[in-house]
């Protein structure tokens, strides 16, 4: 009998209120760790309801944009306080509707507190550049000007922190917005719309509509009233969406997939290499863009590596990320599990040898979730699909090399760029790294997952549409550059 722990209906938040979707229908959203509790109800939204939404943020961006800096950084500033205050409550929702772990949660919702009160300064800073004229008598400068309606398209790993770290820049810099979040965890998007509506912003500033992707993301991406738009998931979704918008002549962002890399050469901290891997790897369940998924290692110190990575591997706990104790949580759904799990059959098809996990969990609590076990594979060749191709998912293809330059050629044989590690004591090795890794973010003695807030981030090759978010970057997307001449 199914259990509903929390049996609310979200709606659409439109024009500064919560709306019905005409289409009357409603989609449940499940605990993955406990499929048995319904964490809330999200509406099937239509295209109408994204007409509305984005008719609201037009509207309303004529008088936004019109505020000053500061004024528009002081909503934002409230927005945080807010969210700061329901930490606990954001969080915990995350871990029941996505399955990371209570932990990992916190964290991530302090992230968004902060990326909002660092916007929020934004308000305050430089909006342009003198520029000496020819013209003696006269005065040049640029400012920058905001797009206008931004449609906002996010991804169920990370339900706090991508869309804030879209959404704040895109209103600071004047922008109104539409989000759409994924429909796995759009009960925790729903609650940080709203801190945005407790924190007083204008009606139509920020938008919220849920609904089906195939849906709901045409109607945003194809609107003409809808000047740009920010993504972040798959490349196929992406790239569709890139194409619409170009089509139309629209502003797009794309941040996509990634099949990132950690080296360890010979001269390595084996512990802080396997360490790094391990969280790199299986945090969130490998549900992470930047998550580690191959580890290229030098073959003198290969088998010390791999022992000690299976070793630590073995003792992560795995459960339910809501009860202390617990490292890693369940896959995010029944349709990642699966795919999580055909991959590793994958691997075992081409000939890479299973050494740890690989399976479904069962028994006891694991029957009514989606859990699998954090898995290595070794003898990986670079042509087999699990060292080609995203699996987002707890799974680690170990590949042997003889030199950094054959793990350096080895770690850019994919068609991603996102982000990589390298870990060594030598200048030369992190030198040579630095300046041939293939990738949009690289660390050195670091795990491959994670970026500060401040700082640009973004992928090369097909990982991205080459442009960047987070930082002052986000400046670069969200704005236009207007130049001025006066006489």
């Amino acid at each position: 009998m199914t259990v509903e722990i929390k049996n609310r209906t979200y709606k659409n938040f439109i024009n500064g209120a919560w709306t019905e979707s005409l289409s009357g229908e409603v989609q449940k959203s499940i605990n993955p760790a406990n499929y048995d509790e319904i964490v809330g109800y999200v509406q099937i939204s239509t295209k109408d309801e994204v007409d509305q939404a984005v008719s609201a943020a037009k509207v309303a961006q004529k008088s936004w944009r019109k505020l000053a800096g500061s004024e528009r950084g002081a909503y934002l500033y409230k927005a945080a306080d807010i969210l700061e205050k329901r930490l606990d409550e954001v969080a915990e929702t995350m871990t029941r509707e996505m399955g990371k772990t209570l932990p990992e949660a916190k964290g991530e919702t302090a992230r968004g507190v902060a990326i909002l009160r660092y916007y929020a300064g934004e308000g305050m800073r430089k909006v342009g550049d003198v520029i000496p004229s020819t013209d003696s008598r006269a005065l040049m400068f640029t400012s920058r000007v905001p797009l206008g309606v931004v449609g906002v398209i996010t991804p169920w790993n990370f339900p706090v922190a991508i869309p804030i770290w879209k959404m704040a820049p895109a209103l600071i810099y004047g922008n109104t917005v539409v989000l759409k979040p994924a429909q796995e965890t759009a009960v925790t998007a729903a609650k940080v719309i709203e801190c945005f509506e407790e924190a007083g912003f204008p009606a139509g500033v920020v938008n919220f509509v849920t609904g089906s992707g195939s849906v709901i993301g045409p109607s945003i991406t194809e609107n003409p009233d809808v000047n740009g738009i920010t993504f972040t998931g798959s490349n196929g979704v992406g790239k569709g969406i890139g194409q619409a918008a170009l089509h139309r002549g629209a502003k797009y962002q794309l941040e996509m997939g990634g099949k990132n890399p950690v080296i360890v050469a010979a001269d390595a901290d084996l512990d802080l290499a396997v360490e790094a891997t391990i969280s790199g790897a299986f945090r969130s369940t490998g549900q992470k863009c930047t998550a580690t998924s191959r580890v290229i290692v030098e073959e003198s110190i290969y088998e010390t590596f791999k022992e000690k990575l299976v070793e630590k591997t073995k003792d992560i706990t795995v459960g339910n990320g809501l009860q202390d104790g617990i490292w890693m949580g369940p896959s995010a759904s029944e349709g990642q599990l699966n795919t999580v799990l055909s991959y590793i059959e994958k691997g075992k098809q081409e000939g890479a040898r299973l050494v740890v996990g690989g399976n479904r969990l069962t028994g006891g609590e694991f029957d009514k979730g989606f859990y699998v076990e954090p898995t290595i594979f070794d003898n990986v060749s670079s042509d087999m699909t699990i060292a080609q191709e995203e699996i987002f998912g707890p799974v680690i293809a170990l590949i042997q090399v003889q030199s950094i330059e054959d793990a350096l050629a080895l770690a850019n044989d994919v068609q991603y760029g996102l982000s990589a590690s390298i870990f060594t004591s030598n200048i030369s090795n992190m030198l040579s790294f630095i300046e041939d890794m293939e990738a949009g973010l690289v660390r050195i003695n670091a795990e491959s997952a994670g970026v500060e807030l401040q700082a640009p981030f973004g992928g090369m090759k097909q990982s991205s549409s080459h442009s960047r978010e987070q930082g002052e970057a986000a400046k670069e997307f969200f704005t236009s550059i207007k130049t001025v001449f006066v006489k």
